[in-house]
Protein backbone atom coordinates (compact mmCIF):
# COMPACT_ATOMS: atom_id res chain seq x y z
CA UNK A 1 0.00 0.00 0.00
CA UNK A 2 1.34 3.37 -0.94
CA UNK A 3 1.37 6.49 1.51
CA UNK A 4 -1.63 7.92 -0.19
CA UNK A 5 -3.46 4.61 0.38
CA UNK A 6 -2.96 4.70 3.90
CA UNK A 7 -3.53 8.53 4.75
CA UNK A 8 -7.32 7.25 2.94
CA UNK A 9 -7.88 4.65 4.81
CA UNK A 10 -6.49 6.25 8.28
CA UNK A 11 -8.78 9.18 7.27
CA UNK A 12 -11.65 6.54 6.94
CA UNK A 13 -10.67 5.22 10.14
CA UNK A 14 -10.86 8.20 11.94
CA UNK A 15 -14.41 9.43 10.43
CA UNK A 16 -15.98 6.25 10.98
CA UNK A 17 -14.70 6.63 14.77
CA UNK A 18 -15.67 10.40 14.91
CA UNK A 19 -19.35 9.01 13.64
CA UNK A 20 -19.86 5.73 15.89
CA UNK A 21 -18.88 8.26 19.02
CA UNK A 22 -21.57 11.06 17.43
CA UNK A 23 -24.04 8.11 17.35
CA UNK A 24 -23.35 6.87 20.97
CA UNK A 25 -23.79 10.68 22.41
CA UNK A 26 -26.65 11.27 20.60
CA UNK A 27 -27.82 7.77 22.20
CA UNK A 28 -26.97 9.27 25.73
CA UNK A 29 -29.00 12.66 24.74
CA UNK A 30 -32.58 9.99 23.68
CA UNK A 31 -31.94 8.36 26.86
CA UNK A 32 -31.82 11.70 28.67
CA UNK A 33 -34.60 12.75 27.22
CA UNK A 34 -36.96 10.09 26.33
CA UNK A 35 -35.61 7.26 28.10
CA UNK A 36 -34.91 4.15 27.18
CA UNK A 37 -37.94 3.36 25.45
CA UNK A 38 -36.90 6.09 22.86
CA UNK A 39 -34.13 4.79 21.68
CA UNK A 40 -34.59 3.83 18.20
CA UNK A 41 -32.16 3.35 15.47
CA UNK A 42 -34.22 6.61 13.51
CA UNK A 43 -33.73 8.21 16.63
CA UNK A 44 -30.43 7.71 17.42
CA UNK A 45 -29.44 9.49 13.78
CA UNK A 46 -32.04 12.11 13.84
CA UNK A 47 -30.57 13.23 17.26
CA UNK A 48 -26.80 12.99 15.79
CA UNK A 49 -28.13 14.33 12.41
CA UNK A 50 -26.70 11.60 10.06
CA UNK A 51 -29.05 9.41 7.76
CA UNK A 52 -30.60 6.49 9.95
CA UNK A 53 -29.12 4.04 8.11
CA UNK A 54 -25.57 5.34 9.71
CA UNK A 55 -27.04 4.17 12.92
CA UNK A 56 -27.56 0.57 11.88
CA UNK A 57 -24.25 0.83 9.90
CA UNK A 58 -22.41 1.10 13.35
CA UNK A 59 -24.57 -0.78 15.65
CA UNK A 60 -26.48 -3.62 13.61
CA UNK A 61 -28.90 -4.27 17.10
CA UNK A 62 -30.33 -1.85 19.58
CA UNK A 63 -28.29 -3.78 22.40
CA UNK A 64 -25.27 -2.74 20.53
CA UNK A 65 -25.97 0.75 20.57
CA UNK A 66 -27.41 0.54 24.32
CA UNK A 67 -24.19 -1.64 25.40
CA UNK A 68 -21.61 0.87 23.42
CA UNK A 69 -23.62 4.27 25.35
CA UNK A 70 -23.52 2.56 28.78
CA UNK A 71 -19.79 1.34 28.04
CA UNK A 72 -18.85 5.05 27.34
CA UNK A 73 -20.69 6.54 30.14
CA UNK A 74 -19.00 4.20 32.89
CA UNK A 75 -15.65 4.67 30.88
CA UNK A 76 -16.10 8.46 31.84
CA UNK A 77 -16.73 7.87 35.15
CA UNK A 78 -13.87 5.23 35.29
CA UNK A 79 -11.51 8.44 33.77
CA UNK A 80 -13.01 10.75 35.71
CA UNK A 81 -12.03 9.38 39.12
CA UNK A 82 -8.37 8.44 37.81
CA UNK A 83 -8.12 12.46 36.92
CA UNK A 84 -9.17 13.04 40.07
CA UNK A 85 -7.02 10.80 41.80
CA UNK A 86 -4.19 11.18 40.12
CA UNK A 87 -4.50 15.03 40.94
CA UNK A 88 -3.77 14.34 44.40
CA UNK A 89 -7.82 13.92 45.53
CA UNK A 90 -7.64 11.03 48.22
CA UNK A 91 -9.95 8.34 46.55
CA UNK A 92 -12.72 8.61 48.99
CA UNK A 93 -12.80 12.07 48.30
CA UNK A 94 -12.85 11.57 44.71
CA UNK A 95 -15.92 8.89 44.90
CA UNK A 96 -17.73 11.66 47.50
CA UNK A 97 -16.95 14.55 43.70
CA UNK A 98 -18.57 11.97 41.59
CA UNK A 99 -21.41 11.33 43.53
CA UNK A 100 -22.26 14.39 44.84
CA UNK A 101 -22.35 15.63 41.42
CA UNK A 102 -25.01 13.49 40.51
CA UNK A 103 -27.32 15.84 42.24
CA UNK A 104 -25.95 19.38 40.48
CA UNK A 105 -25.32 19.28 37.54
CA UNK A 106 -25.47 15.51 36.11
CA UNK A 107 -28.64 14.85 37.04
CA UNK A 108 -30.21 13.98 33.90
CA UNK A 109 -27.35 12.34 32.46
CA UNK A 110 -27.14 10.25 35.68
CA UNK A 111 -30.69 9.42 35.37
CA UNK A 112 -30.54 8.34 32.15
CA UNK A 113 -27.26 5.70 33.11
CA UNK A 114 -29.17 4.42 35.56
CA UNK A 115 -32.29 3.76 33.05
CA UNK A 116 -29.58 1.85 30.88
CA UNK A 117 -28.42 -0.11 34.43
CA UNK A 118 -32.24 -0.92 35.44
CA UNK A 119 -32.13 -2.29 31.60
CA UNK A 120 -29.02 -4.79 32.31
CA UNK A 121 -31.91 -6.69 34.50
CA UNK A 122 -33.78 -7.69 31.40
CA UNK A 123 -30.77 -7.71 29.15
CA UNK A 124 -28.08 -9.77 29.87
CA UNK A 125 -25.55 -7.92 27.35
CA UNK A 126 -25.48 -4.71 29.54
CA UNK A 127 -24.58 -6.23 33.05
CA UNK A 128 -20.88 -6.58 32.62
CA UNK A 129 -21.34 -2.81 31.68
CA UNK A 130 -24.09 -2.05 34.43
CA UNK A 131 -21.45 -3.79 37.12
CA UNK A 132 -18.49 -1.15 36.15
CA UNK A 133 -19.66 1.31 38.43
CA UNK A 134 -20.18 -1.28 41.18
CA UNK A 135 -16.73 -2.60 40.48
CA UNK A 136 -15.08 0.81 41.24
CA UNK A 137 -16.44 1.59 43.98
CA UNK A 138 -15.57 -1.83 45.48
CA UNK A 139 -12.59 -1.38 44.29
CA UNK A 140 -11.93 2.14 45.99
CA UNK A 141 -13.15 0.31 49.42
CA UNK A 142 -10.63 -2.54 49.54
CA UNK A 143 -8.16 0.19 49.52
CA UNK A 144 -9.66 0.81 52.79
CA UNK A 145 -10.47 -2.18 54.27
CA UNK A 146 -10.17 -6.28 53.89
CA UNK A 147 -13.78 -6.91 55.32
CA UNK A 148 -16.21 -7.65 52.61
CA UNK A 149 -19.18 -6.78 54.14
CA UNK A 150 -17.65 -2.99 54.27
CA UNK A 151 -17.29 -3.10 50.70
CA UNK A 152 -20.44 -4.12 50.24
CA UNK A 153 -22.00 -1.43 52.18
CA UNK A 154 -20.13 0.82 50.92
CA UNK A 155 -20.94 -0.03 47.41
CA UNK A 156 -24.62 -0.31 48.54
CA UNK A 157 -24.32 3.36 50.29
CA UNK A 158 -22.91 4.80 46.69
CA UNK A 159 -25.38 3.39 44.57
CA UNK A 160 -28.43 4.89 47.46
CA UNK A 161 -26.67 8.35 47.89
CA UNK A 162 -27.04 8.52 43.93
CA UNK A 163 -30.55 7.33 43.68
CA UNK A 164 -31.25 9.66 47.04
CA UNK A 165 -29.63 12.53 44.69
CA UNK A 166 -31.82 11.49 41.67
CA UNK A 167 -34.93 11.55 43.83
CA UNK A 168 -34.87 14.63 46.39
CA UNK A 169 -35.38 18.25 45.67
CA UNK A 170 -32.18 19.35 47.10
CA UNK A 171 -29.45 17.81 46.18
CA UNK A 172 -26.78 15.37 48.24
CA UNK A 173 -23.97 17.55 49.74
CA UNK A 174 -20.27 16.29 49.73
CA UNK A 175 -19.98 16.50 53.29
CA UNK A 176 -23.06 14.00 53.81
CA UNK A 177 -21.61 11.55 50.73
CA UNK A 178 -17.97 11.86 52.51
CA UNK A 179 -19.23 11.13 56.07
CA UNK A 180 -21.50 8.15 55.06
CA UNK A 181 -18.91 6.50 53.08
CA UNK A 182 -15.81 7.30 55.78
CA UNK A 183 -18.75 6.01 57.96
CA UNK A 184 -19.68 2.81 56.16
CA UNK A 185 -15.65 1.73 55.92
CA UNK A 186 -15.51 2.46 59.89
CA UNK A 187 -12.84 5.31 58.85
CA UNK A 188 -14.32 7.76 62.04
Amino acid sequence: MNRHEAGHTDGRLARGRRRRSELIAATLRVVERDGVAGVTHRAVAKEAGVPASSATYYFATLDDLLVAALTAAADAYTRQLRRIVEGGTEDIDGMTELIAEVGETGRRRVLAEYELTLLAVRRPALRPIARRWMEMVADMARRHTDDPVAVRATVAAADGLCLQALLEEQAVTASDVRAVLRHVLRLD
